[in-house]
């Protein structure tokens, strides 16, 4: 059965690469889609702070509007109800399967003969492969309205698909036996102050991987993180609230720890050209605090699940010893290996705005992996290659929601703008949210601070709120019987989304703006 979803998955995956490729041919002349925000003719409604009245244009102006809208929150509400669809596939499989039993059939041929419509449900079930599901309607509806070439011009030059390639590449780096084993031995001497408990494993990798994200960018820490959770922490079988909390805390916590530098978190590079954002910049004005809130909300979380921790110990010390001696009959791995290995991730990230250059570097290393694969353990490009379908969909629909989005953002003060742009990611990946953003004219540094804090303080709320949230899902969700519920999971990032907006609106701080070399003061907001 698990090989006729892997046949379906495969196959929408390689359907999705053959419209892009068949659109990558020879797109000839057609209407510049999606229209340009000033094209709508509506600067007086927005001057007039009339929100409604601006939608209400835009939809009539171009009807598409609605409709391209109204698929992305369908595809949104499939997600949160993707959970429930593989529970009925699963009890429809249950039930087939006990029929069969009685009508005398073995239990190879029930393994062989699943019933079709529960492999269907179960594709339907598959989170990372609901966007695209959802783009073959948005095609439907795109066609029917505009043409073919107004399609395969959009998928072809007008969605960036970018970033979902190089988190293919960035996934399948970071979770490679030696940079593993390395990320394990760095986090591991934290760890050590705290007696190897799994409390001080569960607080070194919170802590410390997000930060990391700031320099290996935020998915490689995901990554690394998610692995080192599933290993030190989610194989003691915590309970449903403290697994929900961590994997919550996990994904707020990468989410505004790539912070300290303009290039590691995905809606800081939307803005750090157009806005001039250094990295000093963001050290001064959002990295130290987004250190502040981890370790708060670390703490608040780690001591309220105090007890639940100390009961691991005794399980986790004798399966640690069986793991040590495991680990020494494993042979070493050189540290030039490891080396080659870091050195093919530095040229990913620095290059992670060239695709040629960093997945032909990638072919270049799976060569090495091959000639080293006495040092090396299995690499499984599925999760990778599932998560970058999941954004290379998300980024698709999220390509025309501007109509609505770029208003909406500057219609607002400070505050609303940081609790809205908080609201908007969890549902439209925050890079799009501050992306769009930077199509507001004349933007004060206040509101661009409040966008981008909000933007990166809601990256946990959902597992479409930031793109390395699929990642840490995809190496997770084996944990949580049924799949991730996205309900439990708003529920266990909302504590450390306060928090981290707290951080980031509440101290008071002068706020340079790189592009006019003035300043406005961000007050301390209650």
């Amino acid at each position: 059965m698990n090989q006729i979803r892997k046949y379906w998955l495969g196959l929408i995956m390689i359907g999705g690469l053959a419209v892009i490729a068949v659109a990558g041919g020879d797109v000839g002349s057609s209407p510049i889609f999606p229209i340009p925000l000033d094209s709508y003719g509506d600067a007086d409604l927005i001057k007039s702070g009339d929100i409604f009245a601006v939608l209400g244009n835009r939809i009539t102006h171009t009807p598409f509007n609605l409709f391209a809208s109204l698929i992305f929150l369908f595809a949104i509400m499939h997600t949160f109800a993707a959970v429930k669809i593989t529970g009925i596939a699963k009890k429809m499989e249950l039930t087939h399967a006990e029929q069969m039993r009685k009508s005398g059939k073995s239990e190879e041929e029930i393994e062989h003969n699943p019933p079709v419509l529960a492999e269907m449900l179960h594709f339907f079930g598959e989170v990372e492969a609901i966007f695209g599901i959802w783009v073959i309607v948005l095609a439907t509806v795109m066609i029917s309205f505009y043409d073919w070439s107004t399609f395969k011009i959009y998928i072809a030059q007008t969605v960036n698909y970018t970033e979902p390639m190089f988190v293919v590449v960035i996934m399948a780096l970071a979770a490679t036996r030696p940079v593993m084993q390395l990320a394990k031995q760095i986090l591991g001497k934290f760890a050590a102050i705290g007696k190897n408990s799994p409390g001080a494993w569960w607080l070194s990798i919170l802590t410390l991987a997000p930060i990391l994200g700031s320099f290996i960018t935020e998915p490689a820490a995901m990554t690394i993180a998610a692995m080192l959770l599933a290993e030190q922490f989610y194989r003691l079988k915590p309970s449903s609230k403290l697994a929900y909390a961590t994997i919550g805390l996990l994904f707020v916590n990468i989410s505004v720890g790539g912070t300290l530098t303009n290039f590691a978190a995905p809606p800081v590079l939307m803005v750090k050209t157009p806005w001039d954002w250094t990295s000093s910049f963001m050290a001064l004005n959002f990295g130290w605090k987004a250190i502040l809130g981890i370790l708060i909300s670390n703490l608040i979380y780690y001591y309220a699940f105090k007890k639940e921790f100390s009961k691991f110990a005794s399980a986790f010390e004798a399966e640690a010893e069986m793991e040590k001696d495991s680990e020494r009959h494993e042979d070493s791995i050189p540290i030039w290996i490891t080396a080659v290995h870091l050195l093919f991730m530095g040229w990913t990230v620095f290059n992670a705005h060239y695709p040629p250059l960093f997945i032909g570097g990638f072919l270049f290393f799976l060569g090495f992996a091959m000639s080293t694969k006495a040092h090396q353990s299995h690499i499984n490009l599925k999760p990778p290659l599932l998560v970058g379908f999941f954004l290379a969909g998300l980024v698709t629909h999220g390509g025309v929601q501007a109509w609505w989005i770029a208003p909406v953002l500057g219609s607002l003060g400070d505050l609303p703008l940081m609790v809205m742009a908080t609201v908007l990611t969890a549902f439209n990946d925050n890079a799009a949210i501050t992306y769009l953003s930077t199509l507001v004219p004349d933007f004060a540094i206040s509101a661009k601070y409040a966008v981008v804090a909000g933007a990166v303080t809601g990256g946990g709320l959902t597992v479409i709120a930031n793109a390395p949230n699929p990642a840490g899902q995809s190496i997770l969700s084996k944990f949580f019987p049924g799949g991730v519920n996205p309900a439990k999971l708003a529920l266990g990032a909302i504590i450390p989304t306060i928090i981290m907006g707290l951080a980031f609106m509440a101290i008071p701080q002068d706020v340079k703006d790189p592009q006019q070399g003035g300043s406005l003061k961000v007050e301390a907001t209650h």
